[in-house]
């Protein structure tokens, strides 16, 4: 739902991605990778298709088809739903993603997200039972997916900003 909801607002691709790693000691940035679903549109050049580095481990030709690279700097919304109780919660905050550089070594598509107040978003996350993904848009749409989802669709709104 995310997903489709920030590509209507912004007319460009999405991706879901996961709150992976922290950036060095900035605490306000953070990886957020997947193993290569990102579209092409989102990242900073050419991806390179190879095989899936996790399950090469164990289970060798099994996972051909990751597209590895990195995402290019830009405004994003970053955001996520869930259902409890059979009812539809949805956040969503704007970050930014930047051109600091990310070890080769780092598989799939990552990019460096810089969060603004990103540890005390990650605590309301994780006490408001999100998981490790969220879904990122290209540009800054909160307040639109906000109206959308509270206005129109009836859906309950968690805050992390």
């Amino acid at each position: 739902i995310s997903m489709r909801a920030m590509q209507l607002a912004s007319e460009e691709p999405t991706a879901v991605l996961d709150w992976n790693n922290n950036y060095g000691d900035d605490e306000n940035k953070v990886i957020l990778f997947h193993c290569g679903s990102t579209a092409q549109s989102l990242m900073k050049g050419k991806g390179k298709v190879t095989s899936h580095k996790m399950f090469e481990k164990t289970d060798c030709g099994s996972g051909c088809g990751t597209n590895e690279g990195r995402i290019r700097p830009m405004k994003t919304t970053i955001s996520n739903c869930l259902t409890v109780d059979g009812k539809i919660k949805f956040y969503a905050s704007e970050a930014e993603f930047t051109d600091d550089p990310i070890e080769e070594a780092f598989f799939g598509c990552a990019g460096v997200c810089a969060v603004p107040d990103m540890q005390d978003k990650m605590i309301r996350l994780a006490k408001g039972g999100f998981k490790h993904h969220t879904c990122v848009g290209v540009g800054h749409m909160k307040s639109i997916l906000k109206e959308a989802m509270t206005t129109y669709l009836g859906y309950d709104w968690v805050e992390i900003d």
